[in-house]
């Protein structure tokens, strides 16, 4: 499989097929990745529960995603996700897949406003919340922020084409790079902020030649989402992977239909319940506390 190296779990209290890595997933392993041609796997995941289950299965890097502010919040934009928020689940979702790169974005506004701000919030990703890789929406004319937060000896993600965090400019989501000069442009944009020190690149929602385009001209591991079948990973948000969201994004092909069983658990839950039978082992007195427990409420009965 194309995880560089991850072996089968031997045992311990690892489930039998888990497949979890034999050494720590950086930078290097997917540089290695990359120049071997292997593609590699990311998943969005936002606790330490599912990440536990996420490396155990395989994958390699796990994005803790501003989406968070849909799947977990309820918001119905990215951009509200807290920044305190998103440090904290980024640190849980490390805690939760010790070995596992973990890559933090970072929300609307902690790293436009100012590059020394962005900096510092950066930092905080890597400090406070256990992030390898930070990851921000960018364009050329943001590389001077990548520059200074590589200097920090900060690893950035630059995330390119379709930026969830614009949509307010163009009045909602939708797909980037659709004329030849707007491909172009994200063209430069990737190579602008690679240039400036991103260690990874991230593309979404563009027509595949320019996806290509990107990837032909990088020296880095560059991740798609919605952006073809060219690039050295592929990411997704766990949620449309599990078919848990009403309506997944025409990229997004579930592999399972979790929210139906978890609605239909919920349901078999409510009737366990109303017929009084819950299941489980209770747990019980020994025959003489009990005796001796039933004597004592008896005496208070009186």
């Amino acid at each position: 499989m194309a995880t560089g190296g991850i072996q089968p779990a031997a045992s311990g209290g690892e489930t039998r097929d888990a497949i979890i890595p034999p050494e720590p997933v950086t930078i290097r392993t997917l540089r290695r990745l990359r120049e071997r041609g292997e593609r590699f796997a990311c998943l969005t995941c936002y606790d330490a529960t599912t990440a536990r289950w996420l490396e155990r299965g395989g994958v390699p890097v796990l994005l803790v995603g501003d989406t968070a502010a849909e799947v977990v919040l309820g918001f119905k934009r990215t951009i509200d996700m807290p920044l305190e928020v998103l440090v904290a689940l980024t640190a849980g979702v490390k805690r939760g897949a010790p070995r596992t790169l973990v890559m933090a974005d970072m929300p609307f506004l902690s790293y436009t406003a100012d590059d020394a701000e962005g900096v510092r919030n950066a930092g905080r990703f890597m400090t406070e919340g256990l992030a390898d890789v930070v990851k921000v929406e960018a364009d050329a004319s943001q590389a001077g922020l990548v520059e200074r937060m590589t200097r920090a000896g900060v690893p950035v993600c630059a995330h390119v084409g379709s930026r969830p965090q614009q949509a307010g400019l163009s009045g909602g989501y939708g797909a980037a790079g659709q004329t030849a000069d707007a491909g172009a442009r994200i063209v430069a944009d990737a190579e602008a902020l690679e240039r400036a020190g991103a260690v990874l690149l991230l593309v979404e929602a563009v027509p595949d030649e320019v996806a290509a385009e990107v990837v032909a001209r990088a020296q880095v591991p560059v991740i798609g989402i919605g952006a073809g079948p060219a690039c050295h990973g592929q990411v997704l948000v766990l949620q449309d992977l599990l078919g848990m969201t009403d309506a997944a994004p025409r990229f997004a092909e579930p592999v399972a239909q979790l929210g139906v069983a978890t609605q239909k658990a919920a349901a078999e839950w409510v009737r366990r319940v109303s017929a009084g039978r819950i299941g489980g082992r209770p747990y019980a007195m020994a025959p003489a506390e009990s005796e001796k427990f039933r004597n004592q409420m008896a005496q208070r009965a009186e």
